[in-house]
């Protein structure tokens, strides 16, 4: 079923507020534009803390593979709760899994505000990785139900670039809070808890876009739904995610590191752009290559996964930050366009009660491929080095591409 044929939308969302006509909600192109704006404001907060693991490690002096803990219980609490809550919405609706997801997330927010220690961080990581996890794949839905017909495209693609984007943005205004700031943490994490805030009552005040379906219970039982219709799609698409999100993985968990340790170079400001280079150049191009077919937006995107890892492999063997830099951007390019264009290829696949399940699928490859081998990354710096540790992690991400690039082309052939 494509994207444009979605009457159930529309007539469930009606279904949906006959009993709540007494409420004030927002009108159909506000609650478009605000939950697209929340779902980014999410990973916006999860790219936040990148910069300030570095300063956390100086200031605590915890061991490097700590350090990667730290990143990746984000990503291991969002696998959790994909898990468990991934097609939730689908059932109870997409609202209560909102605001209770964001009621959690800004829990998390003053937890970093509080923190004392690398233990109550790497806990307001995994909770925050929990919120995000249970809220991705019912704001994914939610943003393309909310999307006027003509806009459909447009919603397709900003579920596809708003992880990235918000990545970037995060890591790159917490850096700028550490180089001009002495209360790096306190000021951005304040403002994000804000910020969850207003997201809460923007999810409180859209409208449902969904009609309550039975078998909630058995949703959360842990397991992964990817419906028949998008499966060869599904398959075919997972070493072109798992290539992407492992680039992310190096580039978010492990440049503030290599800044420091490789290049010597001891920025607030340089570790947040670094970190911004490559989400940032994702989610531009998702959204610039959208007219693009899903298929060529992917075989473009996983070329420039291949292209970028070389160069960033040439800049970490040479000791060249504007290596480093070059490679972030085209690699960056790489991940939105093929990550933009995989969402693209087997979301309009399924039915509308269908899409938080495929999301959370989706996004669980995704983060499972971000937080693992940054983890592994992290255990092997003290008997391989940083160096060499990174130079491995590159090879595996061009074997990963290289395959994608190989089931592209024979389901492209097949069809």
């Amino acid at each position: 079923m494509s994207l444009t044929q979605s009457s159930p939308d529309r007539s469930s969302s009606r279904t949906a507020l006959e009993p709540a006509r007494a409420r004030r909600l927002l009108p159909s192109g506000t609650a478009f534009a605000g939950s697209a704006a929340v779902f980014a404001a999410l990973y916006l907060a999860a790219g936040a803390p990148t910069p300030l693991l570095v300063v956390f490690e100086q200031q605590w002096h915890f061991p490097a593979w700590v350090l990667t803990v730290a990143f990746a219980s984000y990503s291991l609490g969002l696998l959790a709760a994909l898990l468990v809550t991934g097609s939730l919405s689908d059932h109870i609706g997409r609202r209560p899994v909102l605001v209770t997801s964001l009621l959690v997330e800004l829990g998390a927010m003053l937890m970093f505000v509080f923190a004392p220690d690398i233990g109550w961080v790497i806990a307001a990581r995994t909770i925050q990785g929990i919120a995000t996890g249970a809220a991705t794949s019912a704001f994914s839905a939610s943003v393309l139900e909310h999307a006027p017909e003509r806009h459909k495209r447009l919603g397709t693609i900003i579920t596809s670039i708003a992880p990235a984007g918000g990545l970037g943005l995060g890591a790159l205004l917490t850096g700028t809070a550490i180089q001009f700031t002495g209360h790096a943490t306190v000021i951005v994490f304040t403002a994000l808890a804000a910020i969850m805030v207003i997201g809460t009552a923007v999810a409180a005040f859209s409208a449902e876009t969904v009609t309550k379906l039975p078998g909630a219970a058995r949703t959360l039982v842990p397991r992964v739904s990817v419906p028949r219709a998008a499966r060869r799609e599904f398959m075919a698409s997972i070493p072109v995610h798992m290539a992407a999100w492992i680039l992310a993985g190096l580039f978010m968990g492990l440049v503030p590191t290599i800044l420091r340790d490789l290049l010597g170079l001891h920025s607030g400001l340089l570790n947040g752009a670094t970190a911004f280079v490559e989400p940032a150049a994702a989610a531009v191009a998702g959204l610039f290559l959208g007219r693009l077919t899903a298929r060529r937006t992917i075989f473009v995107g996983t070329a420039g996964v291949l292209l970028g890892t070389a160069v960033i492999e040439a800049g970490v063997a040479a000791g060249m930050l504007s290596l480093l830099w070059v490679g972030g951007i085209i690699g960056g390019i790489g991940f939105g366009a093929s990550f933009s264009g995989a969402v693209r290829s087997v979301a309009p696949l399924v039915r509308p009660h269908e899409r938080a399940g495929l999301f959370a699928s989706v996004y669980l490859v995704a983060y499972l491929s971000f937080g693992v081998p940054a983890i592994i990354a992290g255990l092997l710096i003290a008997p391989l080095g940083l160096r060499t540790t990174v130079l491995g992690y590159g090879v595996v991400i061009l074997a990963t591409a290289a395959l994608g690039l190989f089931t592209q082309y024979r389901t492209h052939t097949r069809h």
